[in-house]
């Protein structure tokens, strides 16, 4: 069963949220709208690094086509088993979706998640776009614009943070969850797409070796590599995947067009999902 998130905090002063009709306030006055759209934006300008931060309206479409075909739904299937771990039917745990883009991960935990433990479930990201495109296809998470860097969430609150192939901020994230709360967390693998590399780099470079120990202020609780080929099938499957990832921008131009002139391709997905939890002095 998913529940409404309440542990909102003031960007601003990070005092407790609180709903009042369509707009989250706190105590100092601060008020932020909920759009008509489902979402609420928490990024007060001095926090933006740009004016349109995050990912683009088209990144976001690529990926929600991406997603929504299930190319990656053994990765969602294996994070809503390892946030459901330790999780009681009668438990009611708040989830953050740290860098939710359009909340595909989310809305696959909910699904998960079934007539089991009561979720609270926030969605976060910098991309407007995202958060906009998360809100459209499902309303019973709360979905906020905001950074990682400054969580607008009350300090101790979170059972969970999911941070899946984003910009972790560990002292944030640590500050966030409650004592026994889990981080998990995605991150590619060596052979990550290789294929797809391979194509649009002259060379890759070599891997360096994965950092297996756990950030400060968590100690690792597990660990688990998923590998499996994934067949795209057509030119726009292709492109999507592309554009979803750094590698677009990263690419030559000629690197690009070779990945524009592919008709069918299979590559491997290769990530890692670790699970850490808050070490016992935060």
């Amino acid at each position: 069963m998913i529940t409404p998130f309440q542990a909102l905090a003031c960007p601003l002063d990070g005092a407790p949220l609180q709903r009042k009709g369509a707009a989250w306030c706190c105590a100092a006055g601060h008020s932020f709208d909920i759009a008509s759209q489902g979402y609420t934006h928490l990024l007060p300008v001095q926090q933006k690094r740009s004016r349109d931060p995050g990912d683009s309206k088209e990144m976001v479409a690529a990926r929600r086509r991406f997603l929504n075909a299930g190319c990656y739904a053994p990765i969602a299937a294996a994070v809503g088993r390892a946030a459901l771990v330790g999780l009681p039917p009668s438990a009611r745990a708040a989830c953050l979706d740290a860098g939710c883009g359009e909340g595909y991960y989310l809305r696959r935990l909910a699904a998960a998640a079934g007539d089991g433990p009561s979720l609270a479930l926030l969605g976060l990201d910098i991309s407007k776009w995202a958060v906009l495109a998360a809100a459209k296809q499902d309303r019973r998470a709360n979905w906020v614009v905001g950074s990682n860097a400054n969580l607008p969430v009350l300090t101790g609150t979170l059972d969970r943070v999911l941070c899946l192939f984003g910009f972790p901020v560990y002292p944030e994230f640590a500050r966030v969850l409650k004592p026994g709360g889990v981080l998990l967390q995605v991150d590619a693998g060596p052979d990550h797409l290789r294929e797809l590399r391979e194509i649009i780099y002259p060379a890759l470079k070599p891997e360096r070796a994965a950092d297996l120990q756990a950030p400060q202020g968590f100690s690792c609780l597990s660990a688990e590599t998923l590998r499996y080929g994934l067949d795209l099938a057509g030119a726009e499957q292709i492109a999507d995947l592309l554009a979803m990832t750094p590698h677009l921008y990263r690419a030559s131009a000629e690197g690009r067009a070779k990945a524009a002139a592919l008709s069918a391709l299979t590559v491997t997905v290769d990530v890692r999902l670790s699970c850490f939890g808050v070490s016992p002095s935060h």
